[in-house]
């Protein structure tokens, strides 16, 4: 059977108003936008409130989405420094939690430019795992991309750099291929820029694999993609889901609800093996994904062209100059589905 959607619930607004909500377990912040770098003192605010307004980018109507069954929350963020101070709040009250960190070393390419320094943000993994637990700190790095100057071994040098930096503060890595001829939008961009890109093909995934393997020999981590077809298996890389329902069984056991939604409840561990044994009848997922993506069931709570680091391969943003003049007017506009002022 598949998933059918969140419960619907009613609220009533700040304005007085009581509308329906979808009422999600799991809520992703964000694919669309970094929440935790620059819209955290809005998530916060909202978390309090109990519900945010999203508005759909393909029909352009809002919807409300209530935290009122929110029992895991998936940040993903390139700079979660930001955020660090705000996550007693979430504790307090009773949220699970977890990181997808994408730590890329593409400084001297110029292609992260609103970014802090790569030294900085390797100082907020390694804090923030020190704080949460290295399971909790997910490594991506993503995307991975061809160019001019970027060759598959020197990508291997950059994840080197990195990894050799942050492997005993996690437990997994996560690639994903960039896909540059699929999105107008992003190869419009690189053009701009003047990145000679490059697109990925089997042999250079391949190559690109086999020194993964390599390197992981001394980090010992769990190494999968995002999104990609292709099977790496043969080089210790699985299929990854980002929202993860093995990572939640594993890091939030206690949380019975959760375990309810999942069809872990009541589980006993299989004799053959440490994974539990999965009970639900339910199909969990995400249908609004890629059939390539694994994840299960969340709501995503961003919006496009609100995400300030301007990475020059972006898929979310259509361009600088319109993620500027976004955060200009959502500045101004005190019913903002996203706003926050500091930017860096």
């Amino acid at each position: 059977m598949k998933f059918n959607g969140w419960d619907k619930i009613f609220l009533h607004t700040e304005d007085g108003k009581e509308v329906k909500a979808s009422a999600p377990i799991i809520i992703s912040a964000s694919r669309a936008t970094d929440i935790p770098a620059f819209h955290y003192d809005w998530f916060i605010n909202r978390l309090q409130k109990g519900y945010v307004k999203w508005l759909n980018p393909f029909n352009q109507k809002i919807q409300y989405v209530s935290f009122a069954k929110t029992r895991v929350i998936v940040f993903w963020s390139k700079n979660p420094n930001n955020i660090i101070r705000y996550l007693p709040i979430i504790d307090n009250m009773g949220i699970n939690y977890y990181f997808t960190y994408t730590l890329n070393d593409y400084e001297i390419e110029d292609l992260e430019p609103n970014l802090p320094s790569l030294g900085k943000r390797i100082e907020t993994f390694l804090k923030l795992s020190v704080l949460l637990g290295k399971e909790k700190v997910i490594w991506r790095f993503d995307p991975l991309i061809l160019t001019q100057t970027i060759d598959a071994g020197r990508l291997l040098q950059k994840i080197k750099h990195v990894g050799d930096k942050i492997y005993k503060y996690t437990t997994k890595l996560i690639i994903s291929f960039a896909d540059i001829n699929n999105y107008k939008k992003v190869q419009r961009n690189l053009q701009k820029y003047g990145v000679g890109y490059k697109e990925f093909d089997s042999a250079s995934m391949n190559k690109l694999a086999k020194g993964l393997q390599l390197l992981n020999k001394k980090w010992k981590l769990s190494l999968a993609t995002c999104g990609e077809e292709i099977d790496l298996k043969k080089y210790g890389i699985e299929k990854n889901k980002c929202i993860d329902d093995k990572l939640m069984v594993k890091l939030f056991a206690d949380d019975k609800i959760l375990m309810d939604f999942l069809g872990y409840s009541n589980y006993q561990m299989n004799l053959f093996s440490s994974e539990p044994v999965y009970n639900n009848k339910i199909q969990l997922k995400d249908s609004g994904q890629r059939s390539s993506c694994g994840c299960i069931a969340s709501k995503d709570i961003g919006q496009y062209n609100t995400c300030m680091h301007l990475c020059k391969y972006c898929y979310a943003n259509s361009s600088p100059e319109t993620v500027i003049k976004n955060f200009r007017r959502l500045d101004k506009n005190g019913e903002a589905v996203l706003s926050e002022k500091k930017i860096l």
